[in-house]
């Protein structure tokens, strides 16, 4: 390596940097992505970076809420089937401005939507180095709006897309592996951690549940998360109706919001609706329940998992994306085989006819998560993209390098 470069690389690993994040939702906006990265945000403020973040304008805004970091805003329109989400309009332009006045040294696209394409394009045109995360199926969502054609196609768009960035950033080795086989290159593991202090089974409420209609002896079966077709509640609402005809002092919160909302509520007047919840109010849902039901088919990871285990419940789950990783069978939740509905009822209602591995289950739940936090997800995160900016940089020094010789050269040097 040249001198120079050995120096550029040297000042610059003790610089901070300035990593910029694409994405198409953001708090105050509820769901796992929005969650993930501002999480990221957090952990790389505190590390000393500085953060600049590009997203669409939401209905509901306030920059106040990103005080402590950039923040560019761009036209939007809402996702259709989800009107409290945007999705980002192409701002190449505006990003090109932006970039050149700012030059990040790194950044990372988190949505594949119109925004997202811009960033990738105009980083690719201005030599800064962009990595994109996986964060959502997108091309599994179609068959659940009656879009099956078009699996194929929006998976096509993916693999282009995700191709075209330094790297892919995805939540577990399946999906890095399954992605690997399709044709995705340079496909790294990002986990997801958990606020341990936020969720935890001390936030049980003994008058939450009593608002819930329970006896201290009854089971608070809960769901947290999307009401949308691909989440699979169907079959999470028929996993609580086998529980019910096991024992009659079973009671299913669920906690949320989407498409499906109205019409779970008409069909279901024996549920209890609780709409959103953020912060500790969430918190405080979580862990006044008992059995976690979780029968999503689509997820690349599923954060939700992770806080029910965290705030003592038994998780039943899938056996893929986060339930495969964290969970041990029998010990710190329910593994069903992938998309065996008849299995995940069945194993719904074991819970209730041995109540007596329930306490257990819980407690060794807590005890597994209690280890997995945040921070060390964000060091990762940044050790992946600090090292993209060194070997940048050093290229960039070794062509500055080769410059000089190469004029030296013609000015008479030997």
């Amino acid at each position: 390596m040249h001198a120079a470069a050995r120096s550029t690389f040297s000042e610059a690993a003790s610089n901070q940097r300035h990593i910029c994040l694409v994405t198409e939702t953001y708090p105050p906006e509820i769901n796992g992505v929005s969650l993930t990265l501002a999480h990221l945000v957090k952990g790389l403020l505190a590390l000393g970076h500085a953060v600049s973040v590009v997203r669409p304008r939401q209905r509901i805004d306030s920059t106040d809420r990103n005080h402590d970091c950039d923040t560019t805003l761009v036209r939007g329109l809402p996702l259709p089937g989800y009107p409290g989400l945007q999705f980002g309009l192409p701002a190449g332009a505006l990003l090109r401005r932006s970039w050149t006045n700012r030059r990040p040294d790194v950044v990372y696209v988190a949505t594949e939507g119109p925004l997202g394409f811009a960033a990738v394009n105009t980083a690719r045109r201005l030599a800064i180095p962009a990595f994109s995360g996986f964060h959502t199926n997108y091309h599994v969502y179609s068959r659940h709006y009656r879009l099956g054609w078009l699996q194929q196609l929006a998976f096509r768009y993916l693999r282009v897309f995700h191709n075209q960035t330094a790297g892919t950033f995805v939540a577990n080795t399946d999906l890095r592996d399954r992605l690997e086989g399709c044709g995705f290159k340079n496909v790294s593991i990002l986990g997801r951690g958990v606020d341990n202090r936020l969720f935890a089974p001390e936030r049980r409420c003994s008058e939450l549940r009593r608002h819930w209609g329970l006896a201290d002896g009854d089971l608070a079966v809960l769901y947290v998360g999307r009401l949308a077709p691909e989440k699979n509640i169907g079959l999470a609402i028929d996993a609580y109706r086998a529980m019910k005809r096991c024992s009659a002092s079973v009671k299913f919160v669920i906690v949320g919001d989407g498409p499906l909302n109205a019409a779970l509520q008409n069909e279901n007047r024996d549920l209890i609706f609780c709409g959103l919840k953020t912060g500790a109010e969430l918190a405080r849902h979580y862990a006044s329940a008992d059995v976690f039901l979780f029968p999503s088919e689509t997820e690349t990871f599923g954060n939700v998992t992770l806080e029910a285990m965290a705030s003592g419940l038994v998780v039943v789950a899938y056996n893929y994306a986060a339930a495969k990783i964290h969970i041990s069978h029998g010990q710190t939740g329910v593994l069903v085989p992938y998309g065996d509905s008849q299995a995940f009822v069945s194993s719904a209602a074991g819970l209730v006819r041995e109540r007596q591995y329930l306490q257990r289950i819980r407690r060794q739940a807590r005890e597994y998560v209690s280890s997995i936090e945040w921070p060390r997800v964000v060091e990762r995160f940044e050790a992946l993209l600090t090292a993209a900016c060194c070997e940048s940089e050093i290229g960039r020094a070794s062509s500055m390098t080769r410059g000089k010789l190469s004029a030296w050269s013609e000015e008479g040097g030997c």
